[in-house]
Order: structure tokens, then C-alpha cells, then sequence
């Protein structure tokens, strides 16, 4: 029976998202001899394979992408506006699904807006791009070597720091927010600064957003021992002996179901599948899903005062819906654990509450406030799989199990606080109070397959992201994470995927030694 599939690799990787890509980008680079291939569940959607949805400037042909993206939801009625959401309704961002049912048990509070994307690219094909350090109590104590893995992620990234320096309002909100939070903060590495972007500007003017494909690069490109195929379902990891074998792949083209050997697999399926997937191949340590964390998500708004209309800046407007304005830019104010949020604050495209037709708002004027808040490390915070039930895809079905803590609340609490100061230091707060995001929101899904230092029970892998109970089975993206954070976490999952793929790199020289 013919297949499109190899019958044997050196490494497989389930999922093409940017931690998926950067596995095989530093193979591609360390490993040049090793043989590849890329499973993707999604259809590709985007051109070059793995772009951001951003890059692409016919709307039409975009808002197709989205929908490609939303998995067995795809007919389903998405919401770009945040007015929807915060007027009750439970639907999913374009690009993106949520999960049907499972997300609140009764008396708990759950994650009612949890979602997913399925396509080549995964959520790095619709992320914000935010790729802000993590600091203080984020950071992992026992990895020596974090900073230059973070400095590695930056270059598989492209991140930079200057892609909208140039934009009029710029400067004046960061030099207003700053007023507000940096004589309160001794460390002058946490006073408010330009937000890290996975964003870089050509030469004609035009904003590019990296997405998995910058992760990729030319290398894994012209790779010709490096494969991906799309529509493609990882069903189970395989073992001999307890060590990975290779995987069981369903083509969703045709329905049927292949196996594909290999000496290393990685799954990087993203923040829940990541988890589902080894559940479904029998690897259930302990602390499969446990310590799942998220972050609660504030948001507020508020009107530059005393400025006026700024005249065209380098590349025009950025007509996308959703993309960062070319007036205001983004501006950080990072995490302490005496203030423990994230803050990012960016220019909206219209204001969120109705102004009167007789009260002109100047282009770029308005400008978002957001308070990302680290959460409490409970085991009993979970996603749990089904025996009996199944999802879309015919994988255990996810049920979540959720609490925020009294702490929790006193942080938003103080969150919600400090977003109205900082929203009166830029300007003029529009609306009476800020509003907190249903849970889920962030898409940032953290500790489902958590990194230990030692195989304490407590964690599902080791410091080179090895699972403990399956050597030869590397996880990788937010959910290795193993600190409570409140910071965009992909540039911390990247750096994390570096160490992996360098230790698999190095076994594979060593076996050819």
C-alpha cells in the first residue's frame, strides 16, 4: 500500500508549531545527516509554510486561513471584537477553537474559553508575537544556562525591539507609563521599556511577523532530509522496551493509519495536546496534566490627551484586523514578585466604548491596557483525558479542573487596581472600570507536562525536556514550563526546545561516533 509517509526517520516531531519548528531547525543545523519528519494535524494555510495569518494582506484570502485553522470547528462563528466577550459571549478568537465541552466542572472555576489551533504554523501562525524575558520567580533556577538559551530563542525568532520606535506616539506612552511605575522599582532592568517582538521591518516599509516559518529558517528549508506533512494525526507514541520506537500516524486525507519508526520523538502538540498525546500512549506519570496554570488576563482602555493627528509613518497603516498599530507601538512593563503581572500596552484600532459623534478621536489615540497575573501552583489544577469519551479527533477527550486561590483573587484584585492608575497616567481612562478576561483567554497553557530538576513525581520531564518515563520522548512548548509566570511564555518554550533538540543532536553524534 502506497503512502506518503517514510517508514523509518530519525526523529519525529508531532506538531509544527514554533517549538515543533525549533526542534527541527537545530537539528537541521547540529545534526545536518539526521532524518526528519513533521506531523501536523492542520492543514497548511499559509505560504511560505508556517507564516504568520498577519502576513498576508488580502483579507479575504486571511480570514480563509482563520477558518482552516479552526479545526473541527471550522464553521464556527469566531469573535475579533473583545466587546463580545465582554458582553457574555463564549466563542473563540479568528484562527482559533475552544474546547466544546469539559472546561468548567461544577464549583470550580474552570477555563471557559479554552482553545486550540490546528495548522501548520499552529498558534504561532496567530500569536501577538510578545516575546518579553522572564524575571524574577519565572525564571527556572535550575537551568544555568537559561540566558543564553533565551538569547538563542531570540535568534530563531527574529526578535527585535525597534519595529515601531519610529511610530509618532511612541515614546510619549512609554514616557507616561514610566512616570507611573519606574520610581516604585529599583532594578532598572523592570522599569517600563520597549516590548520584545517577534516583528521586524523590510526594507520597503512593511511589517513580518515571525511565525513558524521564521523558526524554520532557510536551513531546515533546504533541508532535504526534513519533511512535513500536513493533515496528519499523531494518534500514540510508540515503545520498545519503554524507549521511543517511533509513532502511529492516521492521514486524514485517506483515513488510514501508518507507522513511522524513529529513535527520538518529540511532541510538541502544543500547551493540552502535548499531554493528550501521551496519555493516549499509555505514558501516564503522576504528574501528566497536573500544576496546569494560566494566566488571568485584566484589560483596560484609555484616550491619549493632548496630542494630535500624526502624519503617515514608515509602511502606511497596517490594515490587518488585530495587528498592532503603527501610531503607539508596544510598550512593557515586566514582572516583579512584589507586582506580580505583566503588563502590555498597545494601540487599538477603534475605542471600546462608544464616544459621542461629536468627539473626534484622533488615529492612534487610543491605546490598550492589558495585566497578565501569574498564578498559584496547585497539584489538583489539571486537564484530565477520558477513557470512553473521545474528542473531534478521536483522542481522549479533555476535561479541565480549575481554581483560582484567595491569593489568585488578591492579585487580580490589585492587577485591576493598578491597570486604572497606569490607564490615568497615559490619559483618559475610557469606561468605569477594567474588565477581566474569561479564563482561558491568554492561550497560554502552561505546566501540563512540567520540567523537574530530579524525577521527584512532581514532574513528567527532566531537564532536557526527556520524559522520565519514556527515554527517547522529548515534550516541548508552554506546558514544559515549570514556574509560575505571568510573561508571554513562547520565547521561554523556545529557549527550552533549544536545550532539547542540542541533547538529541548530541546523541545522535555520539551514535554515529
Amino acid at each position: 500500500m502506497s503512502t506518503r509517509y517514510p517508514a523509518e526517520v530519525d526523529v519525529t516531531i508531532v506538531g509544527s508549531g514554533p517549538n515543533g519548528a525549533a526542534y527541527a531547525r537545530i537539528l537541521s543545523e547540529e545534526a545536518p545527516d539526521a532524518v526528519i519528519a513533521m506531523f501536523e494535524v492542520g492543514p497548511a494555510v499559509s505560504d511560505p509554510l508556517g507564516s504568520h495569518v498577519k502576513n498576508i494582506l488580502d483579507v479575504d484570502a486571511r480570514t480563509l486561513a482563520q477558518r482552516s485553522s479552526q479545526g473541527p470547528a471550522a464553521a464556527a462563528e469566531t469573535v475579533a471584537d473583545p466587546g463580545a466577550v465582554k458582553a457574555g459571549a463564549r466563542m473563540a478568537r479568528p484562527g482559533t477553537y475552544l474546547l466544546e465541552g469539559g472546561y468548567q466542572a461544577e464549583g470550580e472555576d474552570g477555563m471557559p474559553v479554552v482553545a486550540f489551533s490546528s495548522n501548520v504554523g499552529g498558534m504561532g501562525a496567530h500569536w501577538t508575537a510578545a516575546c518579553p524575558r522572564p524575571g524574577g520567580s519565572e525564571r527556572i533556577a535550575f537551568l544555568p544556562d537559561l540566558d543564553e538559551l533565551l538569547a538563542e530563542a531570540d535568534r530563531l525568532l527574529a526578535v527585535t525591539t525597534d519595529a515601531f520606535e519610529q511610530a509618532p506616539f511612541t515614546a510619549l506612552v512609554r514616557e507616561r507609563l514610566s512616570r507611573a511605575v519606574d520610581p516604585h522599582r529599583a532594578d532598572p532592568a523592570t522599569h517600563v521599556q520597549r516590548m520584545p517582538l517577534a516583528v521586524h521591518r523590510r526594507e520597503d516599509g512593511r511589517l513580518v511577523w515571525s511565525g513558524a516559518d521564521v523558526v524554520l529558517g532557510d536551513v531546515t528549508r533546504a533541508n532535504e532530509r526534513f519533511s512535513l506533512f500536513d493533515e496528519s494525526l499523531v494518534t500514540r507514541v510508540l515503545l520498545e522496551d519503554g524507549r521511543a520506537a517511533g509513532v502511529e500516524v492516521r492521514d486524514l486525507r485517506t483515513g488510514e493509519s501508518h507507522t513511522v519508526r524513529a529513535r527520538f520523538v518529540v511532541v510538541a502538540a502544543d500547551g493540552l495536546r502535548t499531554a493528550q498525546v501521551l496519555y493516549a500512549s499509555g505514558i501516564r506519570p503522576a504528574a501528566l496534566g497536573r500544576m496546569l496554570n494560566d494566566q488571568s488576563q485584566v484589560v483596560f482602555a484609555a484616550r491619549l490627551t493632548d496630542v494630535s493627528a500624526p502624519h503617515d509613518v514608515q509602511g502606511g497603516s497596517t490594515a490587518a484586523a488585530g495587528t498592532i498599530s503603527e501610531q503607539s507601538g508596544v510598550s512593557w512593563v515586566p514582572f516583579t514578585d512584589e507586582e506580580p503581572w505583566h503588563g502590555q500596552v498597545m494601540q487599538l484600532d477603534a475605542s471600546p466604548i462608544p464616544l459621542a459623534d461629536d468627539d473626534p478621536v484622533v488615529p492612534g489615540s487610543i491605546v490598550g491596557l492589558g495585566l497578565f497575573t501569574a498564578k498559584d501552583l496547585q497539584w489538583d489544577d489539571r486537564v484530565e483525558f477520558s477513557d470512553e469519551e473521545v474528542d473531534g479527533y478521536g483522542m481522549p477527550a479533555m476535561r479541565i479542573r480549575y481554581r483560582l486561590t484567595p491569593r489568585d483573587h488578591e492579585v487580580l484584585d490589585r492587577a485591576r487596581a493598578q491597570i486604572v492608575e497606569l490607564a490615568k497616567a497615559v490619559g483618559e481612562p475610557l469606561g468605569d472600570r477594567p474588565f477581566t478576561m474569561p479564563l482561558g483567554a491568554s492561550l497560554h497553557y502552561q505546566g501540563a507536562t512540567r520540567m523537574g530538576q530530579t524525577d521527584d513525581g512532581r514532574s513528567v520531564c527532566g531537564p532536557d525536556s526527556e520524559v522520565w518515563q519514556a527515554p527517547g520522548v522529548f515534550v516541548a512548548g508552554n506546558n514544559v514550563i515549570p514556574t509560575s509566570t505571568a510573561c508571554n511564555p513562547t520565547l521561554t518554550s523556545v529557549a527550552l526546545a533549544i536545550r532539547g533538540a542540542r541533547r538529541i543532536a548530541a546523541e545522535l553524534a555520539h551514535s554515529e561516533s
